[in-house]
């Protein structure tokens, strides 16, 4: 039996990866459940082998650690204008020289499927638990975000908007959307100015963005953030200046990773990151499965 099944969610289609015996067995223990966000331009699809080498990773830990995991599940899906979800392909494009490449409502388009992620995770968190376990065979304590690129600027509005997601890994990803975009602008000779940049874009921006948000949301978070030294599209520097003032209290834990030589990619050496800081935050911490959403 696959690893892999596909559930028509109230008309969205997610892929639930899990090991095919979790059903039969039967535990009052909650297990943990891992989102793993798709990049801009891509779907669901391309972040499968990811999904399922998590699995591979973390029996391979298990068989050499005294440590016992807790059960967990993969769930992907395609973000809004993506894989079979799309509507119209230049909305996904961005600004470019090339006409028939540049898409004028980049930077509109983007803040509007990442404000739309985040309501079909926290749609997902309240109404997947009946698709997943009909019978009450198991309860979720756990929803866990990680996500490239775009599914990283997506991780960090889901730390910032979803208090259920207790642990996050933005991977490439940047919490300061205007930052961002206005750097991007600058380097493609674009106006920072309608209708690249509408009054009501950065409104939208102002009410939902990461660093607009109190100090007192990321209390107790645990973060581990991935990102290339060498990332072009997404620079270091439109995340430093946040990330290093974020505070995640005494009771969260906060990992900054700024790969030397890496681009926009999600390297092999991420991933291994990426497993661990899951292992040691979800699967074995003695403070992970507290906050079940049945």
């Amino acid at each position: 039996m696959d690893v892999k099944e596909t559930l028509n969610v109230a008309g969205l289609l997610t892929n639930v990866y899990a090991q095919p015996d979790l059903r039969d067995k039967r535990s009052s223990e909650p297990i943990v459940v891992l989102f793993f966000l798709h990049g801009r331009g891509f779907s669901a699809e391309t972040v499968d082998p990811t999904a399922r080498a998590a699995f591979a990773w973390v029996a391979e830990k298990q068989a050499s650690s005294k440590q016992s995991p807790r059960d967990f599940i993969v769930v992907t899906f395609d973000q809004r204008n993506h894989g079979k979800r799309e509507v119209d392909g230049r909305g996904n494009l961005g600004w470019s020289s090339k006409a028939e490449e540049h898409n004028e409502r980049h930077a509109v388009d983007m803040c509007g499927m990442l404000v739309g992620v985040v309501k079909d995770l926290s749609f997902l968190i309240d109404v997947l638990p009946a698709y997943i376990f009909p019978n009450d065979e198991r309860t979720i304590g756990e929803w866990v975000l990680a996500g490239f690129s775009l599914g990283g600027h997506a991780t960090w509005l889901g730390l910032r908007h979803e208090p259920r997601i207790r642990i996050g890994i933005p991977i490439c990803g940047c919490p300061d959307y205007l930052a961002l975009m206005e750097q991007r602008a600058e380097r493609l000779g674009v106006p920072r100015a309608p209708p690249y940049f509408p009054a009501s874009l950065r409104a939208l921006v102002g009410a939902h963005d990461t660093v607009a948000a109190p100090a007192s949301v990321f209390a107790g978070k645990r973060v581990l953030v991935l990102s290339g030294a060498e990332d072009k599209l997404v620079p270091w520097e439109a995340s430093r200046a946040f990330v290093e003032a974020l505070n995640v209290g005494r009771g969260g834990r906060k990992v900054v990773s700024v790969v030397p030589g890496v681009k926009h990619e999600f390297t092999d050496g991420m991933r291994e990151e990426m497993f661990r800081f899951f292992w040691e935050e979800a699967l074995v911490s003695g403070a992970a499965v507290q906050n079940s959403a049945l």
